[in-house]
């Protein structure tokens, strides 16, 4: 009988490579905590209605790439292909929204039925930041900030930031109009699901990948053309916050983000490092989606990015950040039954000290165990054999310097400790 495999565009995060995920999320964990960010975490599905309401129809996501279900009471669910609208769903059914801002940031899976390539599969991990309850651009250069403060924490310079407005309820029809216009005069010259877009989402078109699609907006309007005082003024001084904390923006009006939800500042973070698939980060603000969905009128802003990008990047940039340690200081190494009996207790009390301990308990060779100790990166081995069990000690090995000592077991804890403390000494006065 054949193995089970993984579903296609699925993928198993195995114990040596989860060491790095574990150090990607501290690090966005520190950086959200750090800006004043709560965690929040959602159901990885959805009322179906939560992501076509707020997405909008004529979009990929929802027209090819959700997974959507019924389940056995008949409802129709969707596993999440984002998390902005599923974040607002939670703040209104929680009435979080009665202490403002409100800052949230989040970390998960994602579910989109698309072409399997690298970086992008149909389930991948993105995390974000909403913040709420903010109109001026005080909000939208904060959420860009922090976007490039976590790139940077990973060890990546090699980025750039690209910026755009979507304009408002005033200003953003006129543009619509005049697209459209330019357009459909060349419709027969479009991409077939830009020629479908034209007439549900036009804005859309903006954003195809088709090089015919790219020859012909070269010379299509652009939204600066047609944005209103307001729109324009807020994304001046979006641009010279982000100048004032030494960050700096590209003005590129074909940015749109992949949502009907979004109004004013849009942006994205690239990488030459990624190739022509650049993108790290995106988003934007969306002051009409609380209460499109039923809640009070409500401005926010986010932005979402891919974890298994951000992976990618690290490992472009040859970046060390993510390279954790190994969470085993000490390998207890014992070669008979007796001798487990004496070390588990003494390997015991060292994890409840707080140090990373374990044991081969296969009790193969002793060169074996220690070899195998060193591999994973232990910097102790405490090793008892029948000499050292009749004594009542147990060696004390430094797997580096390969130096060893003898001790009394019940003093081994203190040994260890005392062991480690001045290693980690040693080093940072290096």
């Amino acid at each position: 009988m054949e193995h089970a495999a993984a579903p296609r565009g699925t993928f198993d995060i195995l114990p040596t490579q989860a060491r790095r995920w574990q150090a990607l999320e501290r690090i966005i964990d520190d950086v959200c905590g750090r800006f004043g960010y709560g965690e929040i975490r959602t159901p990885m599905f959805e009322s179906t209605d939560v992501f076509v309401r707020t997405i909008g129809t004529g979009t990929d996501i929802v027209d090819k790439e959700m997974y959507t279900f019924t389940d056995r009471g008949g409802r129709q669910l969707t596993l999440r292909p984002e998390f902005t609208a599923p974040a607002v769903r939670a703040v209104l059914e929680h009435n979080l929204l009665q202490t403002l801002p409100l800052k949230l940031y989040y970390r998960g899976p994602i579910f989109r039925y698309e072409r399997p390539q690298k970086g992008r599969y149909r389930q991948s991990h993105q995390w974000g930041i909403e913040l709420f309850g903010v109109a001026g651009p005080e909000a939208d250069a904060e959420i860009i900030a922090l976007g490039m403060e976590a790139i940077e924490a990973i060890g990546v310079h090699d980025h750039a930031l690209e910026i755009n407005s979507m304009g408002c309820d005033e200003c953003r029809p006129r543009f619509r109009d005049a697209l459209v216009a330019y357009l459909r005069d060349r419709a027969g010259g479009l991409a077939q699901t830009s020629r479908e877009r034209l007439a549900r989402n036009p804005l859309r078109i903006l954003d195809s990948k088709d090089e015919g699609d790219r020859r012909m907006l070269a010379d299509a309007p652009t939204i600066d053309r047609f944005w209103c005082a307001a729109c324009r003024e807020h994304l001046e001084h979006v641009r010279a916050l982000l100048a004032a904390m030494g960050i700096e923006s590209t003005l590129n009006t074909h940015i749109v983000r992949g949502f009907d939800y979004y109004t004013r500042t849009v942006f994205e973070i690239t990488s030459s490092a990624l190739g022509s698939q650049n993108a790290i980060c995106g988003g934007g603000r969306y002051d009409g989606l609380v209460r499109e969905m039923g809640g009070p009128p409500t401005p926010g802003v986010g932005l979402a990015m891919g974890m298994e990008r951000m992976l990618m990047l690290v490992d472009e940039a040859r970046s060390a950040k993510l390279d954790g340690a190994s969470r085993v200081d000490v390998a207890f190494v014992a070669l008979d039954a007796q001798d487990v009996h004496s070390l588990v207790p003494v390997m015991h009390g060292v994890r409840r000290r707080g140090i990373g301990a374990d044991m081969d308990y296969t009790r193969r060779k002793l060169e074996k165990q220690i070899k195998a100790a060193g591999d994973a990166g232990a910097r102790l081995a405490v090793i008892v054999g029948g000499d050292e069990r009749s004594a009542g000690e147990a060696t004390i090995q430094d797997l580096q310097t390969r130096q060893r000592r003898r001790v009394k077991l019940a003093d081994v804890g203190d040994a260890v400790a005392a062991d480690l403390a001045a290693s980690r000494a040693a080093n940072g006065s290096q």
